[in-house]
């Protein structure tokens, strides 16, 4: 009986040998390479930990030091903020309020700059189009129509689509282009839902230019349901 055990235990041995002769080496390859990519994966996740933390250290002092009016300091930070953590979430909210202390304090050139960067260098979508919208907001203010219309021309996301064709209004009307001016109007109200407080300003506008989009919404659907 002990024979016949030793002999299948031998057989296993020998079976198990040859799968690891045929296969060993990859499956230490693949191992090597589940490991590699854990490890890697952590270090990243460290690493990605690391570089918020100091981001938002330098967001703070750019906070501190802009509210405090320390212009030099307020530059130092930023500076290493953009030179360091450019794409992070704490780079862009930083240039937002560098800007506004810029134009708070007569500095629309100098905002333009910042703002600027931040459309240009944003890790986020949603920051880079906010960017473009403010920095249209400055131009206009600078009376330079068509600069402003230029930033919101581009492509915008979806949910910036009703504010950037109500900001083109605003800039056309500046330019005594009525007729399009109430199309980008229209279109911004489109583009609204009703909850949205927004769209009533967008909505007196309209009424200010002769329309009615409310009225003009009802009649549509009206329309479209008769047609079914």
């Amino acid at each position: 009986m002990a024979n016949h055990l030793d002999l299948e235990e031998q057989e296993q041995l020998d079976q198990l040998k040859h799968f690891w002769n045929q296969w060993g080496t990859l499956i230490s390859c693949v191992l090597i390479v589940v490991c590699g990519s854990l490890a890697a994966w952590n270090g990243y996740q460290y690493w990605q930990s690391r570089q918020a933390t100091k981001a938002a250290a330098l967001f703070d002092a750019v906070d501190v030091a802009n509210r405090g009016k320390d212009q030099a300091r307020v530059e130092q930070a930023f500076g290493d903020l953009k030179a360091n953590y450019a794409g992070t979430p704490q780079a862009a909210q930083a240039g937002f309020l560098v800007a506004r202390g810029l134009v708070e304090a007569a500095k629309p050139d100098e905002a333009r700059e910042v703002l600027a960067w931040v459309a240009a260098n944003a890790g986020d979508d949603g920051f880079k189009a906010l960017a473009k919208l403010r920095l249209a907001a400055v131009l206009t203010e600078q009376k330079k129509y068509d600069e402003a219309l230029a930033q919101l021309s581009g492509s915008l996301p979806a949910a910036f689509d009703g504010v950037a064709a109500d900001h083109r209004g605003d800039i056309l009307m500046l330019q005594d282009k009525r007729s399009e001016a109430q199309a980008q109007y229209a279109k911004a109200y489109k583009a609204m839902s009703e909850d949205v407080e927004y769209r009533r300003l967008v909505e007196v506008k309209l009424n200010a230019l002769g329309a009615n989009p409310a009225a003009e919404t009802v009649a549509a659907a009206k329309a479209a349901e008769a047609a079914k």
